[in-house]
């Protein structure tokens, strides 16, 4: 199974600590999400973790709508 996702930040600076030093904050991140994911399905998954820049996005009506929020 393939899962995509997006971690969303509101500065580019927030995007660098999410990532961490060489991505290995990321990866963390990525690791213990795609654990708990196969957990609840109990399959095998691969998990694609994107993370994306989205000025004032909790601010944004329009843009916490899309998030389902």
């Amino acid at each position: 199974m393939d899962v995509w996702a997006s971690l969303y930040v509101e500065r580019d600076s927030q995007k660098g600590i999410i990532i961490g030093k060489m991505g290995a904050r990321l990866r963390k991140i990525g690791q213990d999400a795609r654990a708990g994911i196969e957990r609840m399905l109990g399959t095998p998954v691969y998990l694609d973790l994107r993370v994306n820049v989205a000025r004032d996005w909790q601010r944004d009506p329009k843009h916490l709508h899309r998030l389902g929020m």
